[in-house]
């Protein structure tokens, strides 16, 4: 038995768009269950997005602390971003964002995973890079805005965000699966066996 996620889609009798935001919207589809039955499912539609685990000569991953108000909290986050643009290549977004958020390049770019932050409840898909050889990017900072004008940009040691994660004082999504994802990747076959920056993402296809 080979354990991998495959496509589905099940039928939808009718769908609804009650509302429309400014990056994300919200569907309510009437889905055919197996049994015949039709059942009403409420989700968000949402873009994708890209996040890094930005990993320093020292060991240290580039972590931002930034207020998040569905959740009433200022929580410490990789480098992250939507992808704005329909068929957006995911690596270009990864280092578009690193630069605006971070000031920094990374010669280095391999996959680390790629997951469904809540497939339960919202279509986001999320690929998470490992961005090594990292460097100052040149020109002047990207000029930030909103709750980013408010973020706090520190470098810390793998292991300490690790116990952060364990110890249930970290809690962003990208973080926790970036961090331990790295952990994994390292038990593993190392992390130059990680797949190439612009592999395959079926979630969300884009041209290289």
């Amino acid at each position: 038995m080979t354990i991998k996620d495959t496509a589905e889609e099940w039928e939808v009798r009718a769908t609804a768009t009650p509302f429309v935001g400014n990056k994300t919207s919200v569907r309510t589809d009437d889905v055919v269950m197996p049994d015949g039955s039709v059942a009403r499912r409420d989700y968000q539609v949402h873009p994708g997005s890209v996040a890094v685990v930005a990993l320093d000569e020292q060991d240290r991953v580039l972590v931002l602390h930034q207020y998040r108000h569905p959740v009433r909290q200022k929580l410490w986050e990789i480098p992250a971003g939507l992808l704005d643009v329909p068929g957006e290549n995911p690596l270009h977004a990864a280092q578009r964002e690193l630069y605006e958020e971070a000031h920094v390049k990374a010669e280095n770019w391999r996959v680390l995973t790629d997951v469904y932050t809540t497939p339960g409840g919202c279509s986001e898909a999320v690929r998470v890079f490992l961005a090594r050889d990292l460097s100052e990017a040149e020109g002047e900072r990207f000029e930030v805005e909103d709750e980013e004008a408010d973020m706090e940009l520190a470098r810390v040691p793998v292991d300490e965000l690790v116990r952060g994660v364990l110890g249930g004082d970290l809690h962003n999504n990208c973080l926790v699966v970036g961090v331990l994802s790295l952990l994994a990747a390292r038990a593993g076959d190392g992390l130059d066996a990680l797949r190439p920056a612009e592999a395959p993402w079926p979630a969300r296809p884009f041209e290289a």
